[in-house]
């Protein structure tokens, strides 16, 4: 997970949301379930990484407007 989440520039914790389908936007990311441990082939990981960035270049995956993000309530 450390060597994915360097790939993407996240945080290892985001990249077991993304595995779990739990990030709106993008797809799950494929991974192996070994006991515990999870692990993403480098072929999958490459894959993924092209499908969500044509369909981000397509307008498939929007992201939320800024006044969006900022007018939602707030988790005390």
């Amino acid at each position: 997970m450390a060597e994915v989440a360097l790939e993407l520039r996240c945080s290892k914790a985001h990249v077991y949301n993304v595995i779990a389908g739990k990030v709106d936007g993008v797809r799950a990311l494929p991974a192996i379930l070994m006991g515990r441990r999870k692990l993403v082939r480098r072929e999958a990981l490459e894959h993924w990484m092209m499908v969500n960035k044509t369909a981000a270049a397509e307008g498939a995956i929007r992201s939320p407007d800024i006044e969006t993000v900022m007018s939602a309530p707030r988790n005390a």
